[in-house]
């Protein structure tokens, strides 16, 4: 009785797993290089292509990338704030490319934009160095809809003096990219090729070419499937801390009501510093 509990157990476990990964495989063909996930897969140990589409972002068409990492976590200053990458690029003069997919509005904020690029000059400046050997920086956002709503294929932002009118030159480059452009010319081709689910449907063969290999190879597909379980789990584990925290503020509320127990002894119960129980006490959020 007991071995045919721990079989049934096994079979309705390995049903479970299987119903999964179908589940996986239609999400994978739904996926396009616009989905930030399966950008950072496309670009992945392919620099030729991290090359290719900044060429044709940028204009630069002698542009020679060196070293394309993604996922690239930045964190130089305790307590600030850090900032995953979703691919960072280095060409063969020092500049330096953070090429970012940014499906919504607000993940496309100035104030965002602003914060990825101070983050690559503490990056990039060592103890010691001149101001001046600060390498130049390009932030760059894809987004899925028109952000400034011009039409334009790409709006470049750069810092100008306002009283001489001339650029201020401090190497600083963001480039808003829309991804929402079409035309003929290669640039609405490409993002064309971003929004494709299906590799057959693209134009340029460096980006159907990882495409059909993430989709089609069984090894690509064996490596997003991968990718997509790590991305539940860590998804998982985000919601249980999300919910651990609900927890700790709805408890540290019920014990700031009651006004018998000290700041201190509220924090040390529900796991939260004192600052942070303040903060609960003043209406703020944490």
């Amino acid at each position: 009785m007991e071995l045919q509990k721990r079989t049934k157990k096994h079979k309705a476990i390995l049903k479970a797993a299987e119903q999964q990964h179908q589940k996986d495989l239609r999400r994978l063909r739904d996926l396009r290089p616009i989905d930030d996930d399966f950008m950072r897969c496309m670009f992945k140990n392919n620099i030729p292509l991290a090359e290719f589409v900044l060429r044709m972002i940028t204009g630069m068409q002698e542009l020679t990338i060196t070293d394309c990492e993604t996922q690239k976590d930045m964190k130089r200053l305790a307590g600030a704030r850090s900032i995953c990458l979703d691919a960072y690029g280095t060409d063969s003069t020092g500049k330096r490319y953070d090429l970012e997919i940014q499906r919504q509005e607000k993940g496309a904020d100035p104030h965002r934009a602003r914060y990825h690029s101070s983050v690559m000059d503490v990056e990039n400046l060592h103890s010691g160095q001149e101001f001046k050997e600060l390498p130049d920086t390009y932030t760059i956002f894809i987004t899925e809809k028109d952000f400034y709503g011009k039409g334009k294929p790409v709006y470049p932002i750069e810092r100008m003096n306002l009283v001489t009118g001339k650029s201020f030159e401090d190497g600083e480059h963001i480039l808003y990219v829309n991804g929402e452009y079409r035309g003929e010319s290669d640039l609405g081709k490409l993002m064309h090729d971003f929004n494709c689910t299906r590799a057959d449907d693209m134009n340029f063969k460096l980006m159907a070419d990882r495409a059909r290999y993430l989709k089609e190879n069984p090894k690509g597909v064996s490596e997003m499937c991968r990718i997509l379980e790590d991305m539940r789990n860590e998804s998982l584990k985000e919601g249980i801390k999300e919910g651990i925290k609900a927890g700790a503020v709805y408890t540290a509320k019920k014990m700031l009501a009651d006004g018998t127990v000290t700041l201190e002894k509220i924090a040390e119960f529900v796991g939260l510093s004192v600052d942070e129980v303040k903060k609960i006490e003043t209406g703020q959020t944490i």
